[in-house]
């Protein structure tokens, strides 16, 4: 069976590994990563992956405006977001939350409750 694919749209490169590392251990997923919200709007239009990871703070188009950008697009509207930020700022969780992320995990996350929560999301059980 084909590992369920992730978008990390995340312009950290260490970010991006480490979630890659975390995730795609055991063979369960693929972790594809995009560095700007446009680069990372075009990959889940092209790719349609079963979640996308969201930074909120990338250069150019911040993740507000991609997660707002997959909610209005009726062909994307139902793939899962979960924002992971180091901000941990009441308004800004509640602004990702109304821009149609599903959930708001903090930097730094712990790995154990990371792949958890990707796990019951993509509707897998933790191997």
């Amino acid at each position: 069976m084909a590992p369920t694919r992730i978008l990390y749209v995340e312009d950290n490169a260490a970010n991006l590994a480490l979630v890659r590392k975390v995730l795609e251990h055991g063979g369960r997923y693929e972790v594809v990563g995009a560095a700007t919200g446009e680069d990372g709007l075009s990959t889940i239009r092209d790719h349609a992956p079963a979640l996308v990871l969201l930074d909120l703070d990338l250069p150019g188009m911040d993740g507000f405006a991609v997660a707002r950008a997959l909610r209005a697009d009726p062909s994307l509207a139902a793939i899962p977001i979960i924002a992971i930020s180091a901000s941990v700022m009441k308004h800004e969780r509640e602004a990702a939350l109304a821009a149609g992320c599903s959930r708001f995990v903090e930097k730094p996350f712990d790995i154990s409750e990371l792949r958890a929560l990707v796990d019951q999301i993509v509707g897998g059980h933790a191997t």
